[in-house]
């Protein structure tokens, strides 16, 4: 923990946006919050067999060791200081325009929305992928995609009822998809060496590099919690505490699985996207592997649950600030949930299941680090220009503490970027292709600007001045 500052004067943060509505009882406290944050960065163990097939286990261990270490934590110190700071609605938005100026915060979330286009249809696709393991039927023509439109329209409904809701439902999950990896960590080491000859080599081509990618998929999203700040039971507080136990949590169910499963001897060339039903299988037969697969279906509508949250506070609080039409602004008179930008997000989201995204993880990643990127830079702005922000949590070692923060967030990104030139996508490289998506940006401000200037759009506010 850093050393207790000095006394400064407080100076006023920004006001937070408020409403009425918002009792504390209505409000997401510690553990539903650290829930939620589970489900936007990680789901659950599924996504890690790639990294042991790429690396092997020891070094598959040691990147999901570091790569939180690297990765997550100076992001979670990060958002620790900002959000306690500044607990406004739309979170890594406001903080970035309060710093750099609307089109910077405008940027921030046109980052955060087109790489949500990547990820949001991922979900009710995993969801009907597990599903049809248990129940074939559902793989015949368009039953799969009906029931990802369902997923979609349940979670869209459990949102609008309000964040509580939705925490809650992100708690139970969490205890119930990781029940059958608390199983395999107990069951596989009475296996020792058991499965280390007649297991067959997955098809899988991933190497270290693209299992260090994944990784680092598998541990970003941190920042998504943080736009709904304002219905948060004492944000200065929880925040900070829930992120570094999000981060503990994450790390713990994605190595305790995968380390107990190397006690067992099966050949980490045997591991492919997928194989925990079958690992599951292999040390708790049938009944360990539904459940297990039933565990799939639950991460996939957890995850898309609650990003439905932290994405539809972007509109919200862009509409609120002039940037979108005010209808964005709209929100259920007692749940005080966005339900425009819901139900208009869902509907966008929806159009997506049919088209059959892949998951991008090197344009995810890229398009996600240039946002996070973004938000390291305001912190160091804000300590620059706003010395005396009353900061409840502040990251230790002052100015040059909070500039070197994001140093080993950029390298890795840099290793994306490079990973980038490597793969194609539409007859062009995924780098490319996430810069055009990435200047994109540009071209939405310069279409929101001319909106503005023929009256169609209200002028947006001035961010707050500096303390």
């Amino acid at each position: 923990m850093p050393s207790a500052p000095a006394y400064q004067p407080r100076v006023p943060a920004a006001p937070v946006r408020q409403s009425s509505s918002s009792t504390p009882t209505s409000k997401l406290r510690l553990w539903p919050l650290v829930a939620a944050t589970f489900f936007m960065v990680s789901g659950g163990t599924y996504g890690t067999e790639d990294i042991i097939h790429g690396a092997g286990y020891g070094r598959g261990i040691l990147i999901l060791l570091l790569t939180p270490l690297l990765w997550s934590l100076p992001t979670a110190l990060m958002l620790g200081e900002l959000s306690s700071a500044i607990p406004a609605e739309g979170g890594y938005y406001a903080w970035v325009r309060r710093a750099m100026g609307n089109f910077w915060g405008f940027q921030e979330a046109w980052l955060s929305l087109v790489a949500s286009i990547f990820d949001m249809a991922i979900y009710p696709t995993l969801f009907v992928a597990y599903l049809t393991r248990l129940v074939p039927w559902f793989s015949v023509g368009h039953r799969g995609v009906m029931v990802g439109v369902a997923v979609v329209a349940v979670c869209a409904l459990l949102n609008i009822a309000g964040v509580q809701v939705v925490g809650t439902t992100s708690l139970w999950l969490f205890f119930l998809l990781s029940a059958p990896f608390a199983a395999i960590v107990v069951l596989a080491p009475f296996h020792r060496g058991a499965f280390a000859a007649g297991a067959s080599p997955s098809a899988s081509t991933v190497g270290i590099v693209g299992g260090l990618l994944i990784s680092m998929w598998n541990y970003m999203g941190w920042d998504n919690a943080t736009t709904v700040a304002t219905e948060v039971h004492d944000p200065q507080r929880t925040y900070p505490r829930a992120m570094l136990m999000a981060v503990t949590v994450v790390g713990i169910s994605y190595i305790l699985p995968v380390a107990t499963m190397w006690l067992t001897g099966l050949p980490a060339s045997s591991w492919e996207t997928g194989s925990w039903a079958e690992m599951a299988g292999m040390v708790g037969g049938p009944l360990l592997r539904f459940a297990l697969v039933a565990g799939g279906m639950m991460s996939g509508f957890g995850m898309f649950n609650a990003l439905v949250m932290s994405y539809s506070r972007l509109p919200l609080a862009m509409a609120q600030d002039g940037m979108l039409p005010r209808v964005f602004a709209r929100t259920h008179p007692k749940t005080r949930a966005p339900w425009v930008a819901i139900l208009a997000l869902a509907i966008g989201w929806a159009c997506c299941l049919g088209l059959g995204f892949e998951r991008l993880i090197t344009i995810d990643v890229l398009i996600y680090g240039c946002s996070l990127v973004l938000e390291f830079l305001a912190l160091v702005v804000l300590r620059v220009r706003e010395p005396r922000l009353h900061r409840p949590f502040r990251v230790p070692g002052g100015v040059v503490g909070a500039s070197l923060l994001g140093l080993c967030p950029a390298l890795l990104l840099g290793l994306s970027v490079a990973r980038g030139e490597q793969e194609q996508i539409l007859g062009m490289s995924s780098l490319n292709f996430g810069l055009i998506l990435i200047g994109g940006g540009a071209l939405a401000w310069g279409i929101k600007e001319l909106l503005r200037a023929s009256g169609l759009l209200a002028g947006e506010k001035s961010p707050e001045p500096a303390g």
